[in-house]
């Protein structure tokens, strides 16, 4: 393997920040003195390269030593669609007979002092057959390292992060066309599922949420076979997957006449969304984003009933850091990417959920969701 002169590009020009967060690893591995760093998370492989699989239970590594090009070892029976994907990246395989941790140890240029790996991904299992193998004398996280270079989005994850949007509105707008009483929540879920493939979404971001009635109040509620009936509150909760990337959008509608209640709730938690939207900028508090839309629940007599924190980070994961609730003093930096999602939930009554995702600028915020939030009468 070639030693690193200038840390050649192996991407092209739009993959550029790939090749821009290897070099930000090697710096931390010179700076932290760590030997050899071992990925083995198939989304920070992605991140990192370009090259997306799921290996199963199949052995997937990306390596990274400070006197050697990064190498990919992978099985053999995915080698042409990494070579395509990757940039030009050095591949080995292995076949279902091998010893992986055999092969990985023999391409290694030195015995390892100190591996820097994913602790939050690495398996007991795993580990044990690297300690066994490598006999490395330290093992680092550089789960952090990767959260923090996550957090700031590039241009071009924040182009794909859009068309995720893009997608999933459209999903909406079209799945709303079905809704009418009698038909059940997992009929909506499965029309809504069909046109995210149909749309040209990889996946689900999750599993997709449609909720009605009472069911509204349960805010990770299970969609099943309950029918939407007059007078109900419609909640969907629905996101996508697109080039790696997810959405992640919740709107609830009324199915003909609301209770006083039922709208002067929805009214609360679209002004508390308004309001966490415009305290999003730079250098201010996840916290106090929170606080912007807690405090406005609280003073309508609600605030018991919102249960969960305003948001979450979203990118290669629909929940990822940063997690914005009213103990996170992290300030906000250009290039964050989460949600904002205030809901209140009265059991007999029913909830109200409204959730944008939103991208912080050089100048403020922008929403990059951008389906309407007024209250929709359906059927």
């Amino acid at each position: 393997m070639q030693a690193i002169e200038g840390y050649r590009p192996y991407f092209q020009e739009k993959e550029t920040f790939m090749n821009s967060k290897l070099k930000d690893i090697i710096s931390t591995m010179e700076q932290q003195r760590w030997d050899t760093v071992l990925l083995t998370d198939p989304k920070h492989i992605y991140y990192l390269t370009g090259y997306a699989s799921d290996p199963h239970e199949r052995f997937l590594g990306l390596v990274l030593q400070q006197s050697c090009e990064p190498f990919l070892l992978l099985p053999a029976l995915d080698a042409d669609v990494a070579a395509a994907a990757s940039g030009g990246i050095c591949i080995l395989t292995h076949r279902d007979t091998d010893q992986p941790y055999d092969i990985l140890k023999s391409r290694l240029e030195a015995p390892v002092g100190v591996l820097a790996l994913e602790k939050s991904h690495m398996t007991l299992s795993r580990f044990e057959q690297l300690q066994e193998t490598l006999s490395a004398h330290h093992y680092a996280d550089i789960g952090p390292l990767l959260q923090d270079m996550r957090a700031v989005k590039s241009p071009h994850e924040i182009s794909i992060m859009k068309e995720a949007v893009r997608i999933v509105e459209q999903v909406l707008t079209e799945g709303l066309r079905s809704v009418r009483p009698g038909v059940r929540e997992l009929e909506l879920v499965a029309e809504l599922e069909y046109l995210m493939k149909k749309s040209g979404a990889q996946a689900p971001s999750f599993d997709t949420m449609v909720l009605t009635g009472s069911h509204t109040a349960l805010p990770h509620g299970v969609p099943g076979m309950r029918e939407i009936q007059e007078g109900d509150l419609l909640m969907f909760d629905l996101g996508v997957y697109y080039g790696g990337y997810a959405s992640d959008i919740t709107r609830t509608f009324a199915v003909g006449h609301l209770s006083a209640e039922a709208r002067h709730i929805y009214d609360t938690v679209l002004a508390a969304n308004l309001s966490a939207i415009a305290a999003v900028k730079p250098g201010v508090s996840y916290g106090s984003i929170d606080q912007a839309a807690r405090s406005l629940i609280e003073q309508a007599g609600y605030g018991e009933a919102f249960l969960h924190r305003l948001g979450h980070g979203l990118g290669l994961d629909v929940h990822e850091a940063p997690f914005i609730h009213g103990l996170n003093n992290e300030l906000l930096q250009p290039g964050a990417v989460f949600t904002i999602e205030p809901g209140i939930y009265i059991p007999g009554i029913g909830g109200v959920r409204i959730e944008d995702d939103v991208w912080v600028t050089e100048q403020g915020v922008e929403i990059l969701t951008t389906f309407p939030k007024e209250l929709t009468v359906l059927g």
